[in-house]
């Protein structure tokens, strides 16, 4: 897709709507997300469902839950979207918001872990969204955190997006550039041939540089969707990889780290001409450094240095 909207940047005095799209989370994570996005100048408010009445295990019922994104959506005084937690949920909400109602008014979506299926609706409409910390984040970390300080210049300039650090041992140097997509292996993977689909790049695509990062997923199931993704083409068509964080999982008896089966395999398929970065700051750890999904992106990796730069355009 090579045309995206861009919401326009944040203004003080702007509402950001909070809502509960999966999972239940703590009243207080979401109290604490209101107080902080108060504390920078916007005006916080608190969808009616988005600290419960829980539904089992879900922060709402479903129709609940899409009540408040969509009136969260709909109202043209909210220009943000800030979710509280992911866990599971959010794929309910996909049948039930048509294209044509989120490009009429686009907005800021901000979330990650489950919300990853949110991101792909968006980028089905051709919106861009961030890939960032979430209530519990903005809750307990201080306000001058450098993942939050992030998010928030992310959503309120039109400046690009560069984020520096120094590269890993695994890691394969390079230069690409291309339209950055991703989010959660295992959501994007459940939305595999749908009209969701984040991870299929077709030849007619935009180069794309793909961001993966998961939570509590063997290697072998990691393994088993990157298979998938060499098979239908998509990692042959890929401009550059970007592996975020991959957290609670154990080592097998096969590799001792999920980014030593994922050098492996790149090695094995012929991959290693492009550049590939590991354990990039993103994704289940306390350190969350947004991502601008639907951006036009530089991937930069030398023996010293990665640098991901993020434009609108």
């Amino acid at each position: 897709m090579s045309s995206i909207i861009f919401p326009r940047p944040l203004r003080k005095g702007d509402r950001i709507a909070i809502i509960s799209p999966a999972s239940a989370v703590k009243p207080e994570y979401v109290d604490g997300a209101a107080r902080a996005i108060a504390a920078r100048g916007f005006v916080p408010v608190v969808m009616p469902h988005a600290k419960g009445p829980a539904d089992g295990s879900f922060a709402a019922g479903e129709r609940s839950r899409i009540a408040d994104f969509t009136a969260a959506w709909n109202d043209t005084g909210t220009k943000a979207v800030l979710c509280a937690r992911g866990g599971y949920g959010c794929v309910g909400i996909l049948p039930a918001v048509p294209g044509s109602m989120l490009r009429a008014n686009a907005k800021w979506l901000v979330g990650f872990s489950d919300v990853s299926a949110l991101h792909a609706m968006l980028r089905s409409a051709g919106i861009a969204s961030v890939h960032g910390p979430m209530a519990k984040h903005l809750t307990e970390e201080p306000a001058d955190d450098p993942s939050t300080e992030a998010l928030f210049r992310m959503l309120t300039s039109e400046d690009d997006t560069e984020h520096s650090l120094p590269t890993g041992p695994l890691s394969f140097c390079g230069e690409a550039e291309g339209r950055i997509a991703g989010g959660n292996l295992a959501v994007l993977n459940g939305l595999a041939s749908t009209r969701f689909d984040m991870l299929k790049c077709g030849p007619a695509d935009d180069d794309v540089i793909l961001f993966l990062e998961d939570i509590a997923e063997p290697i072998y199931k990691v393994e088993r969707v990157l298979w998938r993704l060499r098979l239908n083409g998509t990692l042959n068509r890929v401009s550059g990889l970007v592996f975020g964080a991959f957290t609670d999982y154990r080592p097998d008896r096969n590799f001792p780290s999920m980014e030593e089966m994922i050098r492996s395999r790149i090695l094995d398929w012929g991959l290693e001409g492009i550049p590939v970065a590991f354990r990039f700051p993103a994704g289940h750890q306390r350190e969350n450094l947004p991502i601008l999904e639907g951006s036009w992106a530089r991937l930069s990796i030398t023996p010293e240095t990665t640098t991901l730069k993020m434009s609108r355009r």
